[in-house]
């Protein structure tokens, strides 16, 4: 995906992935993600106390699947469908799920920032992670609103989002530093002044907004220093993700793209030393509809 810039105010465009979602590369590294991410919080559903109930779910900006086959594994009573804007991962993720024998799970190609084609009413559960990568904060609003509409009454959503790049390395620091200002420059931060992405703190208002009750909150913690289980995983993860992303920081002049490949080679030195702490810190809200 081509992301463009506003000519009269040199903003990007509010709509779009701020990475190429036709990328193969990024494909791998989405696969990675959803694997850490889903192994941190403990499993597909682990603050759900009856997933037996649940019976259709659907999972938005499912890239190529990981968290929706990770729950359809578990609880094979499920029928489960994923939404995204990439015919890539949506291909990739219909190829696995017909060489795994999944037959309750379908994937479609779908916009999640226009009017979403499916029935009113419909799901048990909505699933959605780590959106702020292609939501304006404008556009939250709309599309949950959209959720509730095809949640059935008593349903519930359930959003993840993060505010990750906690670390002793200067070099990832500074990157971290530059995407907050990106991500606030082109309206993806809910942070008043950039200094965080923001968008976890918000996400019980914006649910209460759309209607939800019964609001609830659970954090979890991703420790990738040296040492760790998670180090080699998530600092090959985090070294793709900042060398996909340069296009964007680029397009944004919040950096020239000399100043990038520095910090990306010495983020990777940084990384590697016996000293190096990271922590990345994600929040999972859920509720239920009325």
């Amino acid at each position: 995906m081509t992301e463009n810039l506003d000519s009269s105010s040199g903003m990007q465009s509010q709509r779009g992935y701020v990475l190429d979602a036709e990328n193969a590369a990024e494909m791998a590294r989405l696969m990675l993600m959803d694997h850490l991410l889903t192994q941190a919080m403990g499993g597909p559903l682990p603050e759900q106390p009856h997933p037996e109930q649940l019976h259709q779910v659907l999972d938005i900006a499912c890239g190529p699947g990981g968290w929706l086959f990770d729950l359809m594994t578990r609880y094979p009573h499920m029928q489960g469908v994923g939404i995204d804007i990439s015919q890539l991962m949506i291909e990739y993720a219909t190829n696995l799920a017909y060489t795994q024998g999944l037959s309750n799970i379908q994937f479609r190609v779908m916009d999640a920032t226009q009017q979403l084609s499916l029935s009113d009413s419909t799901f048990d559960l909505v699933n959605a992670r780590i959106l702020t990568g292609f939501l304006s904060t404008i556009q939250w609003s709309t599309l949950l609103a959209e959720c509730a509409r095809i949640t059935r009454p008593r349903g519930v959503l359930r959003l993840t989002e993060g505010e990750w790049g906690f670390t002793n390395s200067a070099a990832l620091d500074r990157l971290q530093h530059l995407s907050e200002r990106a991500l606030h420059q082109s309206g993806r931060s809910f942070s008043p002044g950039g200094r965080t992405i923001g968008t976890a703190a918000v996400l019980p208002l914006l649910m209460r907004e759309a209607g939800y009750q019964d609001i609830k909150c659970q954090a979890h913690v991703v420790n990738y220093s040296a040492g760790t289980e998670a180090h080699e995983s998530n600092c090959q993860n985090m070294l793709v993700f900042h060398k996909l992303y340069q296009p964007f920081l680029a397009q944004m002049h919040v950096a020239s793209q000399e100043e990038l490949e520095q910090l990306l080679s010495q983020m990777e030195e940084e990384m590697q030393a016996e000293t190096f702490c990271a922590i990345d810190f994600f929040l999972t809200a859920w509720g239920r509809k009325a």
